[in-house]
């Protein structure tokens, strides 16, 4: 795949250009949760709000997922103690997987009004 054919990020999160192969589904299979970036699919206006959160809590799982992944994968590197920067790796993985958590309650809150 070329590196066109996903969408551009910036550290903040927010994308910079969308591609008209990417899909809603797509998007959150491959963890995006972002509700400003979910809206910017034209079905994501006709889903009720229950349906919305659904596909945002599906797009936090599957990006819990793959952090977790991540960190077996990082973790299970043979001779770890000779690669001391692995372990800032995982200290990021873990303030990723906490930001997740913040991000849920927050959304959590911001749809169930």
């Amino acid at each position: 795949m070329e590196p066109e054919e996903f969408s551009e990020k910036i550290k903040s999160g927010k994308p910079t250009k969308t591609n008209q192969n990417m899909t809603l589904q797509k998007a959150i299979d491959f963890g995006e949760y972002n509700p400003d970036y979910l809206s910017t699919f034209p079905e994501w206006a006709t889903l009720s709000k229950h349906v919305q959160f659904q596909f945002i809590k599906t797009g936090i799982e599957n990006r819990r997922k793959q952090l977790l992944m991540q960190y077996a994968e990082i973790s299970n590197v043979l001779d770890f103690r000779l690669k001391p920067e692995l372990k800032e790796t995982l200290d990021n993985i873990h303030k990723q997987l906490k930001t997740l958590d913040e991000v849920f309650e927050k959304l959590s809150m911001e749809y169930f009004k």
